[in-house]
């Protein structure tokens, strides 16, 4: 995909930080957009500021971890733009702070229905699109978190390596088949987004103390949505199959292939501090 222009992009997540940052930037450069997330007052005003700026967009809201629900959504954006989607960007993504000991199933169940189950259900409700359009491309979003693991993330790392898997077994068909669709993985680091206000966590005491997790997640994120924005459209327009977001996902990418496994003690070392202060 060498030009956005005229292209029909379907985002989700697209009510606030990367998601709409990405949305609003792809309409910047010529691309239609079906902007989608669970919360419709968000996503109504991603697309106010889209068409505010002469853009073509719609909003649509559904729960992405609701397969029926992903389905009728790819039939409707079709309908609506009268044409099939080039490209589909499943951002949509929630966080939760538990150990494996504390964590409870429907926690589990709820992240991963939407970071791992929306990805695959929106990357197959619209795949036969992205073929028929014969300029396709996926981009799913997974995160540094998707190359090594940490304490309190069990289940945010099993989705998002899970992502990753799924993700780069696709691309793998997809040359194998020969067919017109490119994919690509995120890898973001801390972007500066609302996850963490949304995150679950743990136990009575860490919830309790919420505002000393959002104030160590704001310590941690390094980089703007915008410019995340920016650096996921570069990746697309050059078909990169690897999108790493953010000075500490480069870091994290060349520490994983230095030091392989033992990159578990560096991570015990480095967030011991997290994980005695959630339990505190």
């Amino acid at each position: 995909m060498k030009s956005l222009k005229g292209k029909l992009a379907a985002v989700t997540g697209a009510g606030s930080g990367i998601g709409r940052a990405v949305a609003v930037d792809l309409a910047r450069r010529g691309c239609r957009v079906a902007a989608s997330d669970i919360q419709a007052d968000a996503v109504a005003e991603t697309v106010r500021l889209i068409k505010s700026a002469n853009g073509d967009a719609k909003a649509y809201s559904f729960d992405v971890a609701d397969r029926e629900a992903f389905y009728k959504h790819s039939a409707a954006v079709k309908k609506d733009f009268k044409a099939p989607a080039n490209l589909v960007i499943n951002n949509a993504g929630v966080g939760l702070a538990a150990s494996v000991q504390e964590m409870k199933w429907e926690d589990f169940e709820w992240l991963m229905g939407i970071n791992f189950w929306g990805v695959c259900y929106g990357t197959q409700a619209f795949l036969p699109q992205l073929i028929e359009s014969r300029d396709g491309h996926v981009v799913n979003v997974s995160s540094m978190y998707g190359m090594i693991s940490g304490p309190l993330t069990s289940a945010y790392n099993a989705a998002k390596f899970g992502v990753r898997g799924y993700t780069e077994a696709l691309r793998i068909e997809m040359k194998a088949a020969r067919l017109p669709v490119e994919v690509s993985c995120v890898h973001p680091g801390g972007i500066r987004t609302n996850i963490a206000k949304t995150s679950r966590l743990a136990t009575a005491s860490a919830n309790a103390d919420r505002a000393k997790f959002e104030k160590w997640f704001a310590r941690m994120t390094l980089t703007t949505p915008e410019k995340a924005a920016q650096i996921i459209i570069s990746g697309i327009l050059g078909n990169r199959p690897r999108i790493l977001v953010g000075p500490d996902a480069h870091v994290i990418d060349v520490v994983q292939r230095t030091v392989g496994i033992r990159y578990q003690w560096l991570a015990q070392t480095l967030l011991n501090p997290l994980m005695a202060g959630m339990k505190s």
